[in-house]
């Protein structure tokens, strides 16, 4: 079983974790064209993490084909464009979602809230992302060496996720890193690249990230770096975390 039809048979059997209207327009851009516009949208947590965008039917300008019914409420479709075949698609049309239908995030060109491009999934309302300049004193330890302190830190703190620690890019020794062709993408920080770290001969691989140019709400972390701290070991003002 695919695991669109397990989420469908999920939703189906107990229904989505929470659902709440959206105060902001969203479009959905495929193959050149808006194939969603809508205020109406829901965001439907299928699980407590984070939402999704569920869109009304009636807002969607693409032709149903091989529809199927998954269950008395859940049909699975495959929508068509000009252009292609969108598949995977599930359309509502009883229960607590009756007359919604829910694209995948990542098979779609584009998602827009307003007139801004949002990645990976919607951002959760009732999450927070904060960054705080802090003069506390961060040193970071790989192999028992010490390759990175500064008193000039940028603070991450994000809703139910362990503090993360932006460094300037000069209390760390360059020749220590290596680019990486890894990049990750976070519906709150923008698209992350990475460095390699070297430490008496070893070499540490996806030990550090870096935003380029972070969203606007994340601005302040442009440049900066940012250990994993999971693979180091991270001392605040001589405390290890």
């Amino acid at each position: 079983m695919s695991d669109i039809q397990k989420l469908a048979d999920n939703l189906a059997s107990k229904g989505p974790f929470k659902v709440e209207d959206s105060p902001k327009r969203v479009r959905i851009l495929q193959d050149g064209k808006y194939i969603v516009d809508t205020t109406h949208a829901k965001y439907v947590w299928e699980h407590p993490y984070y939402p999704q965008y569920y869109v009304p039917r009636s807002d969607v300008n693409a032709d149903f084909v091989q529809a199927h019914d998954h269950s008395p409420s859940i049909m699975l479709c495959t929508f068509r464009t000009p252009a292609r075949e969108i598949p995977n698609v599930l359309v509502f049309t009883g229960g607590p979602l009756a007359g919604l239908v829910r694209f995948d995030f990542k098979a779609m060109d584009a998602w827009f809230e307003e007139d801004q491009r949002i990645c990976v999934h919607p951002v959760d309302p009732y999450k927070r992302v904060d960054n705080r300049r802090s003069s506390r004193h961060v040193r970071i330890v790989v192999d028992d060496v010490t390759v990175a302190e500064t008193s000039n830190a940028t603070f991450l703190f994000e809703t139910m996720l362990r503090t993360r620690y932006y460094l300037p890019a000069t209390c760390i020794d360059p020749s220590l890193l290596s680019e990486s062709a890894t990049v990750t993408s976070c519906p709150y920080k923008g698209d992350a690249s990475y460095y390699n770290l070297t430490v008496n001969g070893k070499e540490h691989k996806d030990v550090i990230w870096y935003y380029k140019f972070p969203i606007l709400e994340s601005s302040a972390i442009a440049g900066l770096l940012c250990f994993y701290n999971e693979k180091v070991d991270v001392w605040i003002d001589g405390v290890k975390e």
